[in-house]
């Protein structure tokens, strides 16, 4: 389930690798962890991912950030942590 790999993503500052390239990713919770902020940025290249996660009374809502949902799923799905 996609909001179980974002919880499971440290708060603050941790490293990835995704695609066999490192990637610096940024968790920032808002709202009492209601919404939260996901930021990737590769190492040493040019991709990013960024997403805002809200849960609300309707249930929970992925929101991509100028870029397709596809790809921040891969990502999420996909990503291994290297760092704590």
């Amino acid at each position: 389930m996609i909001s179980e790999k974002i919880k499971n993503i440290p708060l603050g500052y941790s490293e990835v690798v995704y695609q066999n390239k490192k990637y610096g990713i940024s968790r920032s919770d808002f709202n009492s962890g209601k919404s939260i902020k996901i930021f990737a940025k590769e190492l040493g290249g040019n991709d990013f991912i960024s997403l805002n996660f809200y849960e609300t009374n309707n249930g929970e809502i992925l929101k991509p950030c100028e870029m397709p949902e596809e790809k921040v799923i891969h990502f999420l799905n996909n990503f291994k942590n290297i760092s704590r």
